[in-house]
């Protein structure tokens, strides 16, 4: 996939277009991308960096990271993706320009959308407006239930299923492992501690089951009460793994919701406890 930061940088020829933020590449937007895929021409997505509720000041807990959306949109099969930087400028732009300054000089002919998309300045811009500067206008059919909205509600509220049904894959945690505290080494049960963006949705606490690396892991997100802790610490551990992660991105799937995280009588019943939660990670099934 050919990733752009200007306009001028994609060759003009015949595209079909889809404009958005595609936070989280769910099943919404694969419809889009499938719809573009269908006009037969080029298939050309115009994305925006930051989020543009972030760069308006507005606190968003992201689904993917700019890097990970990329490369869902990779094997989907997009072809060109046009990274726009969202600013203040950006912003102010009236629908008609940025028709002026993004869509015209890479040769879209076609926009796909759905029905209730916006853009421009005040979210003037709609599909009628685009279909009036002469470009042919194919809405994309709408996946119902299915938004970046309802996704982050469900994984606040702990439901992983109904979170990877929406995603159409497992929701996941992209970061780069840091050092930790190294406990769970002298514990059996080393982890890598996984640093993520502050905007980036997180979890409730609790130990979870999932997968990194092409291991299953078992994942505690908390504080780590048993030792007094007070800083949130997303720390996967990936069974039937050696290797040194310090410094690695790191990509965790989230399966499912295995326990709250708790303090213990003992160290002892603390490691008892993890090994169940290994064996509960398992036996634990990938939701889709």
């Amino acid at each position: 996939m050919n990733v752009v930061y200007a306009a001028q940088e994609l060759e003009q020829q015949p595209r079909a277009v889809a404009i958005g933020s595609f936070d989280g590449v769910h099943r919404g937007h694969v419809a889009v991308v499938d719809a573009l895929f269908a006009t037969g021409l080029g298939a050309t997505v115009v994305t925006f960096d930051p989020h543009p509720r972030v760069a308006l000041g507005n606190q968003v807990e992201l689904l993917t990271t700019q890097q990970r959306k990329l490369e869902l949109l990779a094997e989907l099969g997009v072809e060109d993706v046009l990274v726009v930087r969202f600013d203040l400028e950006l912003a102010r732009l009236e629908p008609e320009d940025f028709v002026r300054q993004v869509l015209e000089p890479i040769g879209c002919q076609i926009v796909v959308a759905g029905a209730d998309f916006r853009f421009g300045r005040g979210r003037a811009g709609d599909l009628a407006l685009i279909r009036s500067l002469g470009y042919d206008v194919r809405n994309a059919p709408e996946v119902a239930g299915v938004s970046s909205t309802r996704i982050r509600e469900l994984v606040h509220a702990g439901d992983l299923t109904g979170a990877a049904q929406l995603l159409g894959r497992p929701f996941e945690l992209d970061g780069t492992v840091v050092a930790g505290d190294q406990r769970g080494g002298t514990l059996g049960f080393p982890t890598a501690n996984l640093s993520v963006s502050a905007d980036l949705l997180v979890p409730p606490y609790g130990i979870y089951a999932g997968l990194a690396r092409g291991h299953r892991a078992a994942i505690s997100i908390g504080v780590n009460p048993h030792y007094g802790g007070a800083e949130r610490r997303i720390e996967p551990h990936l069974l039937d793994f050696e290797g040194d992660l310090y410094g690695e991105r790191l990509v965790v799937e989230l399966w499912a919701y295995l326990r709250e995280e708790r303090a213990f009588a003992s160290e002892e019943e603390l490691i008892a406890q993890i090994g169940h939660d290994v064996e509960a990670t398992r036996g634990a099934i990938r939701p889709a």
